[in-house]
């Protein structure tokens, strides 16, 4: 089954899967540090309308490395990440976003695909349900796995300053 609506509620730090009305899966997140916003460089997570523009890693290994949407041939360790401490580490998979509502995360300095915004997999030591990212979704990596694989090219995304369910 695939989903149609993928609603990430950033007070809950939370993501539910939709498919034909009906919740069919949910993931604890952590969305940015420095809360919601929709400026280039802000650091923040975009709210409002989005749609999944890309989906990148597919047959790539759990915990794969990405930098610049490329797979490294990396897999993550701790070794990995003490040789390179500075890294925001995008693993396993990514769903790059666009944004639906121009001049709010669409078009401009508010453009959430030219901000590079991403529902992806992140080191499974991170802690979820806080605010810890650089302004994209992180996810733990089974659950990224099990997200990609439901989740179609397309497909509707809500970033929302409300908890519970999608209006």
């Amino acid at each position: 089954m695939f989903l149609d609506l993928i609603h990430i509620s950033l007070p809950e730090q939370i993501l539910r899967g939709y498919a034909v009305g009906q919740e069919h899966c949910r993931f604890s997140v952590s969305t940015a540090l420095k809360g919601a916003g929709e400026a280039n460089g802000s650091g923040s997570t975009p709210r409002g309308r989005h749609r999944v523009r890309a989906r990148i890693g597919d047959g790539q290994p759990l915990g794969a490395v990405f930098v610049g949407r490329r797979p490294t041939g990396e897999i993550w360790t701790p070794q990995l990440a003490a040789q390179h401490p500075q890294r925001d580490w995008i693993l396993t998979r990514i769903l790059w976003l666009c944004g639906e509502e121009s001049g709010f995360n669409r078009g401009g300095q508010c453009d959430s695909q030219r901000r590079f915004i991403y529902l992806h997999g992140t080191p499974d030591d991170q802690p979820m349900g806080q605010p810890l990212s650089h302004g994209c979704i992180r996810l733990r990596n089974r659950d990224m796995l099990e997200l990609f694989a439901h989740t179609p090219v397309g497909c509707r995304v809500i970033i929302s300053d409300r908890a519970g369910e999608p209006v």
